[in-house]
């Protein structure tokens, strides 16, 4: 098994967090997001924070994790981008849009949360590879 570089894996998750404040921000995507999900400002007022972006940060961590299992230490950072664009795009956002299908959700929420993934994994590829 690689060895994981522990000190990238948590950079890698943390920008995740970092895509997601600007992504579902009301300077991007938060109406139209928010519009597909039923979410109102009252509700995302509500709930419990730590755990919501502690739960975020700790997926992200598995997340960032599983990469850089699948790269190893071999590739560079051109390739380790180029498969965390793959892994966004090809996995992540098809596996979003099957159950779009199903649940009967517009194409809004897939491509919004889908074009976050894409960004997100993207930036793990670039981060585990430049910092392997």
């Amino acid at each position: 098994m690689p060895e994981a570089n522990w000190v990238a894996i948590l950079v890698a998750a943390a920008s995740s967090l970092a895509v997601g404040f600007v992504w579902y921000s009301p300077a991007l995507f938060y109406k139209p997001w928010a519009s597909a999900v039923g979410m109102t400002d009252e509700k995302a007022k509500t709930g419990n924070m730590a755990v919501t972006f502690g739960g975020a940060f700790l997926l992200a961590v598995i997340q960032c994790f599983c990469l850089a299992m699948f790269f190893g230490t071999e590739l560079g950072w051109q390739e380790t981008t180029l498969y965390g664009f793959l892994t966004g795009a090809g996995w992540v956002t098809t596996a979003f849009a099957v159950q779009a299908l199903f649940e009967r959700r517009g194409w809004t929420l897939t491509l919004i949360n889908g074009g976050y993934n894409i960004v997100t994994f993207t930036l793990f590829g670039l981060i585990l590879g430049v910092w392997p």
